[in-house]
Order: structure tokens, then C-alpha cells, then sequence
């Protein structure tokens, strides 16, 4: 905020004046403020923070500024908070494990926790389903009022005939039992609840003949309103159109369509201001009002005028930052938006529409401050092919930005993008004096169909180059050191940064992969063991990144680190998590094992009870701390 805008500045300084850059463990540690959510009638908020270095969701009344309890989680993952009504919060937690003691692939289940504000009670939502059924959801919970009563609706895992299948229940928080309102078949993706709690559609995906479709109820059943042959991208039902009679469905072809619910016709869509990363309903009728849009920055489009001139209002108010929306009442007029830029570095506000006030909650890293925050640009550079690639480039505090040592940071997927928020990855490695490229690669999603589509067969190849041009670029501008270059990343950025010393050489000197893909053919087999069959709409999805036409293509050795091993020319760090549903940790004991075998520099490196997303405190200081050694021992800064 600045001074002359439309809200008073009502902050403290939370952070004293730093000198020097904050210490490694600052970066490391799992945000001290998180899953912000204030109440529906706007008095309380629900958050997340560390109480002795373990997670607790905690409440607090705004205005008095009074602790009015919460809940310990200890180091549970804790994947969302949200309030059920102004009594009841929720919180959704995931854990690693074989479910029911069977002998199957370890997976990442969730569980939702209520917690009531007034009495202290807590429970989990699904411990008292009805029929045979698990305590997991499927899925975040989605509140509702009812004839004056708050019921949650889930999608959860009952039993048909011994078969697993999503079932909808609706759980009364005073009685805390679940009803099965539906059962699902095999093919059952989800439901659209309304704001009285109807179950208006139901979305399938019938593997036999690759087909999305749409039911809705008709009497004791249910009738297609719907198909769509799609044989991996579907269309996506984004929420119920203003209107309330018909869905806005987001189109395979990038365009938005309305469904009429009660004929299955089509009608124009509602203008969302162009590509959009996500619908944003009303918190009171669940009806869509607007998106949140992805460019440079994060902004929004409303479809009512006021709605609009008041959120720029906010957005104005914190100029020069980048300004999300997290949470707001019912009425809209209380909301907790996160700010990223140069005056608070990451924090939490609360914005109150009526008062025109805004307050400080906290920083979403207690001991980051702006000084510790090194500065990121937004830039493009030609491809060799003469695309042109974005990318985030985060430049040390301190130094000219002439000659530095650089670290390329490619983000995992490989179809999603970075965002121009805080990212403690890349500030952590800027603060120890590294330049951090972020490439958005060919195949990467937010910049058009197109965009993305240009990378459809690129895996390893010019998805690959994309990055080294990056370097290239930097080079010859003179930003950087092209001796003094490492690639670092985690997921498909693993897999990029194996491929940069074993495939694409001769430009980096080091390479840390965190829970990468190294040997693309056993991961499309683990895949298929997984899915339990050939020809899956998830092996097709890989195929058409990877260019091949199945799972024994010779193709998938051409682009394979491990099966390139021998030719590595850069010293290697492995880091996985046991805890991987993602992608299994046999990916990086092979590839540790084939670098052993072919005499090439390497260190292994694996994390207890950690999964994909580096989801714990202590694992996640690890990997950071390890990858920060590595690259000082490999390409010191200095």
C-alpha cells in the first residue's frame, strides 16, 4: 500500500533491519503462516502456523485480536483449511499408505478434520459413513446451508458389489454422520452440489471409449446430458453460470460453453475476461462471478462493475506488488488477499472493504523480510527455433548483475508453470549468491493451446534445448558466467536436470535432481501397473510428451538419463523421498546405480517419509540444505 491510496496504512513492522541474508533454514522451513481462511460472517480467520516446529491450525477473532483455539497436527500434511459455517472448520490432511492392509500401491489418501470454535470438539467427517465405506475423501469438502442447517458434502470411497467405487455423502455436523447420497460407478469422476445442496451433474470418464460425459438425476437414476470422445484432455465443468441453470464447461479447444441442465443445450458462455487460471464462485451461493486470470502478475475479472471497481481498489492499493485472493466473507466485504513484492516480501493481509483498512496478519515467512527478498524480472529469450521462451530470472542482492554464477531452475510437471509469487526455492539459492533462471519451457500450461502443444514430443529434446538457450542468452548478454553454470530441479525439472549432463552436454557443471524421472520407459511401466492397463488415458498423456507410440517404443531410450549414464559429464546429486506416489524412488536408485556402474561422480540421497512435494519441515530443509553444499562444492558463487 502507499500513502494517498484508498486504505489507511495500519501495519507494524514485523521484521527487523538485516544487514545479511537470511540463513539457509529461514528458506527451508515450511511457511510460518499459511491456508489463511476467514469466516463467513467475517469475524474470525482460521490459519495455519508453527507452534515448536509442528504444524497447528489455529482461530482467532479480528477484531479483539483473541486466540479462540485450534488443533495440533504435529507434522501431518496438512493440504487445506477452510470454514464449514462460522462455528465449524475443516481441515484436510494426506498421508502415505496401503489402505485396508492390501497389497497395492502405496497412495496419498486425504482425511477432513472438523474442528467446532465453540465447544472444542473435533471429528473426522467420513468416521461414521454409512454402508461400506472408508474414512477418506475424495476430494476437498464443499459446505452448504440447508433448510438453516449446515450440511458438508464429499466424495468418498464406498464398496458396490466389492468393487471401490466415489460415492457422494452429506455429512450433518451435528450428528456427525455421513449418508451415502450416491453411489457412483467405476467411471464416476465427481458431482456439482448447488447452494441447497441438490447434486445437479455427475462427470464420468469411461476408459473403453475414451469418453467424458455428464449425467444429471432423472428419478431414482441418472440420464447422460452430455459425451465427448476425448482421449486425454477433457472438458472441465468449472461451477454452476450465473444464471443457476446451466454449467460453465471449460471446452477441450479453449474456449467456455454453458450446459442448460434441464435439456442439455448449449448457450454462449459468460465473458471471463479471456484465458483464465481458475472460476471464482460466490462464497454465499456458489454461483460464478468472475476468474482469476495469469499474466505477468495474478488479476481478476468480474462479471458485476462493482464487484470489479472494488477489487481494483484493493489491487491499486498494493501497486507494484503482486496481489492474490485467498479468502473473504459472505458478503465479499472482508477479504484476506497475499501480497508478493518489495515492501513485505510475502505476507497475508486483510482487507476490509467498509472500513478501508487494511491490516498486516503476518508474513508467510516470519524470518523473511523485503531485505531478504532478492529481486525477480520477468524476461523471454529466443529459442534456437526461434519461439519465444518466458522465464522468471532472480538476481542476487548485493551484486552487479555482470558475470554471476547461475543456477537453472526448471519447474517440475512439465504442464504447469511457475508463478510470480515468493518462491523459496529460488530466493533461497539467490541469497547464497547464484542467479536463478526459471525457464517456462515448451509444454508448459498458462500460455496458450498452442504453447503448450509445442511440446508435444519435445521431452528430452527441444524442451531440453529451451533451457540451454536460456543460458545461452544469459551469456552472451553478459549476466552470467557460462563456465559457472549448475541445473537444478525436482520432478520432470529432476528428469531436466539428469538429461542436461547426460544428454544435452557441455553446459552445466553440476546437476541436483530431486525426485526425478530418469528412465522414462520403467516409469511409464510403473504407470501402467498402476492403472491396469496398456492403453490408459494417463499413458497417453505421457506418450504424447515423451513422442512415442507405446510403452516398448525404442524411442524412450533416446531420451533416457540412466540409459545415458555413461555419458554424464557433470557431477550428480540424487534426493527422493520413500514416500513417492509420484514417481517411484526406484527411479533414483537406478540411476544412482548406473552412474556408480559407469564411474561418473555421484551422491544418493533419500528422505524418510517424505513424498512428491516435500511436504515435511525437516525433509524439506534437507533436500535444501544438501542441494546448497552441492552446488558450493561444485560451482562456488564466489
Amino acid at each position: 500500500m502507499r500513502a494517498g491510496r484508498a486504505f489507511a496504512i495500519l501495519v507494524t513492522v514485523l521484521w527487523p533491519a538485516c544487514s545479511q541474508a537470511a540463513p539457509l533454514e529461514a528458506y527451508g522451513n515450511l511457511p510460518s503462516l499459511e491456508n489463511v481462511a476467514i469466516s463467513p460472517n467475517g469475524k474470525e480467520l482460521a490459519y495455519v502456523t508453527n507452534i515448536a516446529g509442528e504444524r497447528a491450525v489455529l482461530v482467532a477473532s479480528i477484531d479483539d485480536h483473541k486466540l479462540l483455539g485450534g488443533l495440533k497436527a504435529g507434522n501431518q500434511k496438512i493440504r487445506d483449511v477452510m470454514w464449514a459455517d462460522d462455528d465449524h472448520v475443516l481441515t484436510t490432511i494426506s498421508t502415505t499408505r496401503t489402505a485396508l492392509g492390501v497389497i497395492a500401491p502405496r497412495t496419498e489418501w486425504s482425511l477432513t478434520q472438523c474442528f467446532s470454535v465453540s465447544t472444542g470438539k473435533q471429528f473426522l467427517l467420513m468416521e461414521n459413513a454409512q454402508g461400506e465405506s472408508m474414512n477418506v475423501v475424495a476430494g476437498l469438502p464443499q459446505p452448504r446451508t440447508v433448510n438453516g442447517k449446515t450440511i458438508v458434502y464429499v466424495a468418498g470411497i464406498t464398496f458396490v458389489n466389492s468393487r471401490s467405487v466415489l460415492g457422494l455423502f452429506a455429512i450433518d455436523l451435528d450428528r456427525r454422520a455421513a449418508r451415502l447420497l450416491h453411489a457412483g460407478d467405476p467411471n464416476t469422476q465427481g458431482w456439482i452440489i448447488d447452494r441447497d445442496g441438490n447434486a445437479v451433474a455427475e462427470t464420468a470418464y469411461d476408459e473403453s471409449d475414451q469418453s467424458w460425459k455428464i449425467y444429471v438425476r432423472d428419478g431414482g437414476g441418472k440420464r447422460q446430458l452430455y459425451a465427448e470422445t476425448a482421449p486425454i484432455e477433457t472438458p472441465e465443468v468449472e461451477g454452476i453460470a450465473p444464471d443457476g441453470e446451466s454449467l460453465l464447461v471449460s471446452m477441450t479447444d479453449g474456449h467456455d460453453r454453458q450446459l442448460k441442465l434441464a435439456d442439455g443445450t448449449w448457450k454462449d458462455a459468460v465473458d471471463l475476461g479471456g484465458r483464465y487460471v481458475r472460476a471464482i464462485e460466490d462464497p454465499a451461493s456458489h454461483r460464478i462471478i468472475g476468474a482469476e486470470r495469469l499474466g505477468v502478475g495474478t488479476s481478476y475479472h468480474f462479471l458485476d462493475p462493482a464487484d470489479q471497481a472494488a477489487w481494483n481498489e484493493v489491487a491499486n492499493a498494493y501497486e507494484g506488488e503482486n496481489v492474490q485472493l485467498v479468502s473473504w466473507s459472505a458478503d465479499r466485504r472482508r477479504i484476506v488477499i497475499r501480497a508478493d513484492g518489495p515492501r513485505d516480501g510475502a505476507a497475508f493481509q486483510l482487507v476490509d472493504l467498509d472500513a478501508h483498512s487494511a491490516i498486516t496478519i503476518g508474513l508467510v515467512y516470519k524470518a523473511i523480510g523485503p531485505f531478504d527478498v532478492a529481486d525477480v524480472k520477468r524476461i523471454a529469450y529466443p529459442a534456437a527455433d526461434g519461439l519465444q521462451i518466458p522465464a522468471y530470472l532472480t538476481l542476487p542482492s548485493g551484486r552487479p548483475a555482470k558475470n554471476l554464477p547461475l543456477v537453472v531452475l526448471p519447474h517440475g510437471g512439465p504442464a504447469v508453470r511457475d508463478m510470480p509469487e515468493f518462491d523459496w526455492w529460488s530466493q533461497a539459492l539467490a541469497s547464497r549468491g547464484y542467479a536463478v533462471l526459471q525457464p517456462e519451457f515448451r509444454g508448459s500450461a498458462g500460455f496458450g493451446r498452442k504453447f503448450l502443444a509445442a511440446g508435444f514430443g519435445e521431452w528430452g529434446r527441444k524442451m531440453q534445448t529451451d533451457l540451454s538457450d536460456g543460458v545461452r542468452y544469459l551469456a552472451k548478454d553478459g549476466t552470467i558466467d557460462p563456465k559457472r553454470v549448475c541445473i537444478v530441479g525436482g520432478s520432470y525439472g529432476g528428469y531436466a536436470a539428469l538429461a542436461g549432463v547426460t544428454l544435452d552436454r557441455g553446459v552445466y557443471r553440476c546437476a541436483v535432481a530431486v525426485a526425478p524421472v530418469a528412465d522414462p520407459h520403467e516409469f511409464l511401466r510403473w504407470n501402467e501397473h498402476r492403472e491396469h492397463h496398456d492403453d490408459s488415458q494417463v499413458l497417453r498423456y505421457w506418450n504424447r510428451f515423451l513422442g512415442v507410440a507405446d510403452i516398448d517404443d525404442p524411442k524412450l531410450s533416446e531420451i533416457s538419463p540412466m540409459a545415458h549414464a555413461a555419458d554424464a559429464d557433470a557431477p550428480v546429486l540424487l534426493i527422493h523421498g520413500r514416500d513417492d506416489t509420484v514417481v517411484p524412488i526406484a527411479q533414483s536408485e537406478d540411476m544412482a546405480d548406473a552412474l556408480e556402474h559407469a564411474h561418473k561422480t555421484v551422491k544418493f540421497i533419500t528422505l524418510d517419509g517424505e513424498d512428491h512435494w516435500l511436504s515435511r519441515a525437516e525433509t524439506r530443509l534437507r533436500m535444501l540444505t544438501e542441494t546448497v553444499s552441492f552446488l558450493e562444492a561444485n560451482n562456488p558463487p564466489d
